[in-house]
């Protein structure tokens, strides 16, 4: 044999190429991260864990996703990049092996009135390319099938500049899709015109009743007293027929106020644009009280809530219109596309089928293309957006996973954990934040941040595998196999809550009675009515304290001591004991530092390349002028005692010179719900998902509502927080407070004085009371998934 044979035989060396099968992080100092650094496998499932709070999602979605977005941002022209969002640096010394990266995180879908399920995934474009070519009588393209699309007509002359210029007539017809009469939304709104004004009093007198209307801006109450259109000395109800047009109908005009030109119109079309056309959950609480009051919203009579026009409903395929085909449970209209069979858009039914399909398969066949975007829970948004990404023929990307076992019953979270396994079996690599014990199982590798959350966390416990975390004896690690016990006894109820004939969204007909002064849990699997039966059908006049899942809006500005009220009794304090005023010690007001504008750092913006954020040098990032910080109060100035955390500033207010009972009351709150570690000046914009429900349900233990109803408090919380939480509900019970929870941790139900659980199943298959009773009577009867999984989870 030759030498040249013989050296064909050996194992070739491994390719360089094959070497980069790690994704590594060096000296990581975003928000509490203190010089993280770390070793994470490709194509490989990694969850990283840690209590509420510790850093995990600084390091997997503003370190190692924000830089992958950075570096594809930079691959476009400087022209493309100046229509991106411009995006910093993270504070990181190394990453290296970065892949692109797709982020599914928990973010609210758009609550545009206008956006729904079907318009926010590419299922209602397609739907709408099939009923332009298939559907009978044919009455235009696409766009004719569109709620979104206005139908247009337009005639005239035009110039066309080519050669000799010529005058030519022209005609412009576009066909859309939309009702005229509720333009698009579904539905009507019907105002209450003793809601928006005093009509015995005369505009000079004040008789708006309006929110923001004060009789001193010209803005508002100005434009209407100084139009010329209106007497402003004269009564409301004394105007004659003409000026009760004007003032309620009159169309836009310009007219002059105090030499300023402003446009006056009637109130109705006003009120329209500045409050109706706005999403009622983004308002203030008193702009949403009054639109509540003042406005009813009915079904669209023309459309009957389908948005559509009327020709848009009469084009038809095997009988069905695209209004119907939206209105279906979207594992029926997956069924009904597979019995078209139609050669010419064959490409089109295969890519519509797959996309439904993907609805079904994640689990939300329960879901119409109708239902708006804005209805989704957190959990259920996250799922939607995974859709897009499950027939992708894309590998080696990096997907990153915000818990999306979220909104998941314990049914439901195996389904999950299949799709996670799927898409790293396709050679990816899987980032997944997650508390659920469930979902750490599967994971090929594991990180635990910690130890401690906010300042006392930013480190990693662990690195491994699974069975080396539960040896670990780190909190994840310690708390991964805690099960909640069912009670001994359970509280008797006080009273109860009637609930008759519910029959909103999948609700078929419910009658209950939730049990007043214990703690009711609300499960079943999602989709099976627990948030139309609690959120929709339990009366205003209960007095009734709501905590959501929505996000709390705020800007970097907004903190803590903000959101809370808690920086208005310590402004007080330290203006009373200083004898100047409150304003003061405010960043946003008097007391800001001229420099930063009280912002405590400048930012420059580069245009195109990412904006530079520095600490202002005069104030040194506290904010305040240096006068203000000659001010004290019990030895500490207001940037220190914005920097102390809850638990130092507990005890500040709690006796001695700072002694401050409103502001201690406001603590005692965040220290209940487990904020202690958070500082009082720490930005919003920096809080977890977990860290954001617990403030708001901080801030609404104040309130003097006698029940209330939690929606998945568990979402963000560590196994070790879960029982803190537990103890916080207990308190709220003992405290006469009658607690409904609407949850599928199994730790809750447990815990729990009653449940109602509903089912069976999800959408049409849901939406009935399938058992009432304590937990022990769920557990041993076993009739209900619920039922079996709780059992399970006891060891019964």
């Amino acid at each position: 044999m030759s030498p040249a044979q013989r050296k064909n035989t050996q194992s070739p060396a491994p390719h360089a190429a094959d070497s980069h099968d790690l994704l590594r992080v060096h000296g990581a100092r975003v928000n509490n991260l203190k010089d993280v650094s770390i070793e994470i496998p490709k194509r490989r499932l990694t969850v990283f864990t840690g209590v509420s709070g510790s850093g995990k999602s600084s390091l997997v979605f503003s370190t190692i996703a924000a830089e992958s977005q950075r570096m594809i941002n930079e691959t476009y022209s400087t022209f493309v990049q100046g229509f991106m969002p411009t995006l910093a640096r993270p504070e990181v010394d190394v990453l290296e092996g970065l892949t692109t990266a797709i982020i599914v995180d928990q973010q609210r879908m758009g609550a545009d009135p206008r956006s729904t399920v079907g318009t926010a995934t590419d299922a209602n474009a397609m739907l709408r390319i099939l009923f332009s070519r298939l559907g009978k009588p044919h009455i235009g393209p696409p766009s004719a099938y569109s709620f979104n699309t206005a139908s247009v007509r337009a005639s005239g002359a035009i110039t066309v500049e080519r050669g000799a210029k010529k005058t030519v007539k022209a005609t412009f017809n576009r066909t859309g899709g939309m009702c005229t009469r509720c333009e698009g939304r579904g539905t009507v709104s019907d105002i209450d015109l003793t809601q928006l004004y005093d009509d015995s009093k005369s505009l000079a007198e004040g008789a708006f009743t309006i929110p923001g209307w004060k009789s001193d801006s010209q803005w508002t109450v100005g434009l209407y007293a100084q139009s010329g259109f209106l007497d402003p000395q004269k009564p409301i109800r004394r105007f004659t027929k003409k000026e009760m047009q004007d003032f309620l109908y009159g169309e836009p005009t310009k007219v002059k106020v105090n030499g300023v030109n402003l446009t006056y119109e009637g109130l109705i079309p006003k009120i329209q644009k500045s409050f109706l056309s706005k999403d009622r959950e983004a308002m203030q609480p008193h702009i949403r009280a009054f639109v509540e009051r003042a406005v009813t919203f009915t079904t669209c009579p023309e459309c009957d809530g389908t948005r559509l026009s009327e020709g848009a409903r009469s084009s038809k395929i095997k009988r069905i219109s695209i209004a119907d085909a939206c209105a279906m449970e979207i594992r029926d209209l997956a069924e009904w596309i597979r019995g078209i069979d139609e050669p010419s858009v064959a490409p089109l039914l295969t890519a519509l089928q797959h996309t439904l399909d993907s609805f079904v398969e994640i689990g939300l066949g329960y879901l119409a293309l109708e239902r708006p975007s804005g209805t989704l829970s957190g959990g259920e948004a996250q799922r939607v957006k995974m859709i897009r990404h499950l027939g992708s023929s894309l590998t080696d990307v990096t997907y990153v996973f915000d818990e999306p076992t979220i909104g998941l019953h314990p049914h439901d979270i195996q389904r999950m954990n299949d799709l996670l396994l799927r898409l790293r079996d396709k050679g990816n690599t899987v980032l997944v934040v997650e508390h659920k014990p469930e979902a750490i199982a599967i994971a090929d590798h594991v990180v635990d941040l910690g130890p401690g959350a906010g300042t006392a966390g930013g480190a990693v416990c662990f690195e491994g595998t699974i069975e080396g975390l539960r040896a670990s004896g780190t909190v994840t690690g310690r708390h991964l196999d805690d099960r909640a016990a069912l009670k001994e006894t359970v509280r008797k109820s006080t009273g109860t809550l009637e609930i008759r004939d519910a029959t909103r969204h999948n609700l078929q007909g419910v009658d209950v009675d939730v049990p007043l002064g214990v703690l009711c849990v609300v499960t079943g699997v999602a989709g099976s009515g627990k948030s139309s039966l609690i959120h929709g059908s339990v009366p205003a006049s209960a007095g009734v304290v709501s905590v959501d899942q929505a996000p709390i809006r705020g800007s970097r500005r907004s903190n803590p001591a903000t959101y809370t009220g808690l920086l208005d009794p310590i402004r007080k304090a330290f203006a009373k004991v200083n004898g100047v005023k409150p304003a003061l010690f405010s960043a946003n007001s008097e007391g800001a530092c001229p420099n930063c504008n009280g912002a405590g750092v400048i930012y420059t913006d580069l245009a195109m390349m990412a904006g530079v954020e520095t600490t202002c040098e005069d104030c040194e990032g506290k904010r305040f002028q240096a006068s203000v910080l000659e001010y004290t109060l019990g030895g500490r100035d207001i940037s220190e005692v914005l920097a102390m955390s809850v638990t130092e500033a507990e005890e500040f207010f709690g006796a001695g010179e700072a002694h401050t009972p409103a502001a201690h009351r406001i603590l005692d709150r965040l220290a209940d719900v487990g904020l202690g570690y958070l500082s009082l000046g720490q930005p919003l914009t920096t809080l977890s998902g977990g860290e954001r429900q617990r403030l708001k349900l901080a801030t609404h233990m104040a309130d003097k509502g006698g029940v209330y109803i939690l929606d998945e408090p568990t979402t963000g919380l560590h196994l070790a927080d879960v029982e803190q939480l537990l103890g916080l509900l207990d308190r709220l019970v003992d405290s006469g407070k009658s607690v409904i929870v609407i949850e599928h941790h199994q730790a809750v139900m447990a815990h729990a004085d009653w449940i109602i659980d509903l089912g069976p199943g999800a959408g049409h298959d849901g939406g009935k009371i399938v058992f009432e009773g304590t937990p022990a009577d769920l557990v041993a009867d076993r009739s209900t998934l619920t039922g079996e999984h709780l059992a399970d989870y006891v060891g019964a």
